[in-house]
């Protein structure tokens, strides 16, 4: 069973910057970043495969990075260029096995993962 535990969060000015990391143990082919806030639907943020594909969210193209560390079984993302818009609870999240694939536009949809962090939560003031 994979177990993820995020950290980085915090409080930060638009404009600025914050990464946010997740440790994990197990081995997974892809991971993502998820964001939710309340009353909305959890959100697919950003995900990294082992085979070097990256997928991005439109709303954070250009602006966030994810990467992976996997000596150090770390998942990173690095947002930068932070907007109020940006304010949510930050997951990490896995597949169900290492054997699973994702592909395209479903490497950013929840059905695609089956482990999740607890969370952490990221401001952003105006």
């Amino acid at each position: 069973q994979v177990q993820l535990v995020e950290s980085g969060g915090g409080s930060v000015q638009a404009g600025g910057s914050l990464r946010l990391s997740c440790a994990f143990s197990g081995y997974s082919y892809y991971m993502g970043w998820f964001r939710q806030v309340p009353g909305k639907e959890r959100e697919g943020v950003a995900t990294i495969t082992n085979g070097g594909s990256v997928y991005y969210a439109d709303s954070v193209t250009g602006r966030f990075t994810i990467s992976r560390d996997n000596a150090k079984n770390t998942l990173y993302l690095q947002m930068n260029s932070l907007k109020p818009d940006d304010s949510a609870m930050y997951y990490c999240a896995a597949p169900r096995s290492m054997y699973e694939r994702c592909f395209s536009i479903g490497c950013l949809g929840r059905t695609a993962f089956a482990y999740w962090g607890q969370g952490t939560q990221v401001t952003v003031s105006s």
